[in-house]
């Protein structure tokens, strides 16, 4: 009995601690890209414009974590986290593109 119960705690501790890691790499991967976003604004490789339009898709992105963090008690889903993976993917890509494009702030 005693067996089967810590089993099924280990088992449930299993699948639990991936979604929970998975909420941390997001905030994670978010303060990665203020810091990449940042950087274009004091360096001058981001326009005021591409400024806010990244910082935008940043907000988007926090909102939904949270959302999806209070809908689920404090958990992502699988598939809540791989939307916010591909956001974010597509906002690495777009703060990439915006600091190498030509213009840039002076």
């Amino acid at each position: 009995m005693f067996t089967k119960a810590f089993v099924a705690t280990a088992l449930l501790a299993a699948l639990v601690a991936p979604l929970a890691a998975s909420a941390g790499q997001v905030e994670q991967r978010v303060d990665n890209q203020q810091h990449r976003i940042n950087q274009g604004v004091r360096n001058g490789s981001l326009t005021y414009g591409e400024y806010h339009r990244l910082d935008n898709g940043l907000d988007h992105i926090q909102a939904q974590r949270a959302r999806d963090l209070r809908r689920n008690d404090g958990h992502l889903t699988p598939a809540e986290y791989r939307q916010l993976n591909r956001e974010q993917n597509r906002l690495s890509d777009r703060i990439s593109f915006d600091k190498h494009n030509g213009p840039h702030q002076h």
